[in-house]
């Protein structure tokens, strides 16, 4: 088998996206939570308390810095936990890919239908954090609103490369090593916290090259900063490339592993 045959899917994709939108919603007020408290804890301690003995970076206070990162971290995070732990816990212990399989759904078409899941899971948690991060004067309006269609894609490259941790690992105790090992250094050296330049050179080259969350800070900051460059073209393309890469990845690896 091919990893990276092209899949055939169906409109059948939607009836996996909207078994697991019905799920979400009978647990929306436990969903709603997280998204909307992380991002004030984060502004406080980070943002206001730690922002307090940083002056400015690159011409703006570390709250207003660090707030499009905040958002990005979220598109990231909703999406590889929704298609790691989440999509294995549907797949290994309810059976719940077992009993779709066995409708005239394609597995194709219940992979896609979770990796479509997962990208709207970020685009939900971007929803909900914006207006927090928007009562405090730290977007500008309009231009932000265009995170919410941006959170797809982002979320997408996420929920594809989660779902190829998925397929491969050997039990759900694996997946604390892509966590540790993959998504943690994300979350530190993506331009979140402080600019990349301040980093060696070579660290830089392999930020850009390799880590999807610096593309997504990128476009994200710079909508909420309303600058937007040319530079932001080679950002998305690296985004949209990746997504479809791993996204007919995921699927034939999947594929792979239910039937075998």
């Amino acid at each position: 088998m091919s990893y990276f045959q092209i899949p055939r899917l169906s409109y059948r994709v939607t009836k996996v996206w909207l078994r697991n939108k019905d799920v979400f919603m009978k647990t929306l007020k436990l969903n709603f939570l997280p998204p909307f408290l992380e991002p004030l804890l984060y502004l406080f301690a980070l943002g206001f308390g730690l922002g307090m003995f940083v002056e400015t970076i690159e011409g703006v206070s570390y709250a207003r810095f660090i707030a499009p990162a905040l958002v990005s971290v979220t598109i990231m995070y909703a999406s590889f936990f929704e298609c790691t732990y989440g999509s294995y816990v549907r797949m290994y212990y309810q059976k719940t890919f077992d009993a779709i399989i066995a409708t005239p759904l394609s597995i194709e078409d219940v992979i896609a239908g979770e990796l479509l899941w997962g990208a709207t899971r970020s685009c939900i948690n971007a929803c909900i954090m914006l207006p927090v991060i928007a009562a405090f004067g730290l977007i500008e309006l309009p231009h932000s609103l265009l995170i919410i269609p941006f959170s797809l894609l982002g979320g997408l490259v996420f929920a594809s490369i989660a779902m190829c941790f998925t397929a491969i690992i050997p039990n759900i105790n694996s997946l604390s090593y892509p966590t540790t090992l993959f998504i943690t250094p994300m979350f530190l050296f993506s331009g979140t916290f402080f600019p990349l330049s301040v980093l060696p050179e070579p660290i830089q080259y392999f930020a850009f090259a390799l880590l999807p969350l610096t593309h997504v800070v990128n476009i994200v900051r710079a909508l909420t900063f309303a600058d937007l460059n040319q530079f932001l073209i080679f950002d998305f393309l690296w985004l949209f490339i990746a997504s479809l890469i791993f996204f007919v990845l995921s699927i034939n690896l999947m594929k792979r592993r239910l039937i075998v």
